[in-house]
């Protein structure tokens, strides 16, 4: 007979047997190795290469989520499919730092996706430690949900405020990360391969490509901060939050080719990301409240993935028309007596 779950309410209850923790964990290290083998070699990363792994990273969660459905129900499968959902679309929403590092240092093409894939491994160890860290409080501390809501109601909060251009954190060379670095430590003025240190004038010396895999490190930091909280708001099961993180981290290496080009166009993105996280901190809060007073309503997984999904499609749909009106915007200034000169 399979376990059964119930959704933030069961505390740290949990489909994780040993066993399925075992395999998980050897399947994640499996898939962290394929990817350092193909990145072993540095090499421009084509569109081809670039979309037939994100198709894989992609059907993976997919069919596995077939499979928890199979063993352990709809209430499981929704949950995953859910948590899944809202960890892709915050990662997709960090590769828009990636982009920005990568670009601020000038990253080679060759190199970028060695930095991405370093960065997935640092991420994937950090959100397993908030992730065990989380599971603890919360055992132990009805009032977490409580903390997890308000961050991600703060975390909202600038992310809205970041979209609206009233936060502008676009020079890399001021990050507080890159300032400590070369404050300690002398940095190369190019790329030397794939090589972090070299010695330079009889001492060692830092790359840039060292530099940038660190503020990439420093950054998981701050994402892990976001999602974790974010997805225990979907479920309470401490197996379904690592899997849903390392799925929704695993294909980013390749994603982020795929995307490049394609997100600066979501110009509505983070507008939607601020909604949904902050409708999830509300429901954490809920949660918390419904503890305390039994009175107060939750807020139902199923409910949670409609809207995220309708979220998700509205953001994209205003950015296509909002792309559309610029572009419209620039061809009749350009047809514009003015422009021609007339």
């Amino acid at each position: 007979m399979h376990p059964t779950f119930l959704p933030l309410e069961a505390g740290l209850d949990t489909i994780g047997t040993p066993a399925l923790w075992a395999w998980t964990i050897g399947g994640v290290i499996a898939l962290f190795v394929l990817d350092f083998l193909i990145t072993r070699r540095p090499h421009e990363v084509s569109m081809k290469e670039a979309i037939g792994w994100s198709i894989v990273y992609i059907a993976l969660p997919v069919l596995f989520g077939v499979y928890l459905l199979a063993q352990f129900g709809g209430q499981i499968g929704l949950e995953y499919y859910t948590g899944y959902l809202v960890e892709k679309s915050l990662s997709v929403d960090n590769l828009f730092v990636f982009m920005l590092i990568l670009s601020g240092f000038a990253v080679p093409k060759e190199l970028q996706q060695r930095v991405l894939l370093i960065g997935v491994a640092g991420a994937l160890v950090l959100r397993a430690i908030f992730i065990a860290v989380g599971a603890t409080l919360i055992a132990q501390f009805a009032i977490t949900f409580l903390f997890f809501g308000l961050i991600l109601l703060a975390t909202a909060v600038k992310v809205w405020r970041d979209a609206q251009g009233e936060s502008h954190d676009t020079d890399v060379s001021e990050l507080k990360i890159v300032k400590v670095i070369r404050r300690f430590w002398p940095v190369t003025d190019d790329y030397q391969g794939t090589k972090m240190v070299v010695r330079e004038a009889g001492r060692r010396a830092l790359t840039p490509l060292a530099v940038v895999t660190i503020a990439i490190l420093g950054t998981d930091i701050m994402f892990a901060i976001d999602s974790v909280p974010a997805v225990y708001g979907i479920t309470g099961d401490p197996y379904l939050v690592f899997v849903t993180n390392a799925f929704a981290l695993l294909g980013l290496r390749a994603l982020y080719f795929v995307l490049q080009g394609v997100l600066a166009k979501l110009v509505h993105l983070s507008y939607g990301l601020a909604i949904i996280l902050a409708f999830i901190g509300v429901k954490l809060v809920l949660h918390w409240a419904h503890g305390v007073w039994a009175w107060v309503p939750t807020v139902p997984t199923l409910a949670s993935l409609g809207v995220i999904v309708g979220i998700l499609a509205l953001v994209t749909i205003t950015s296509l028309i909002a792309n559309r009106r610029a572009e419209q915007a620039a061809d009749q200034a350009d047809r514009s007596p003015d422009s021609a000169g007339v």
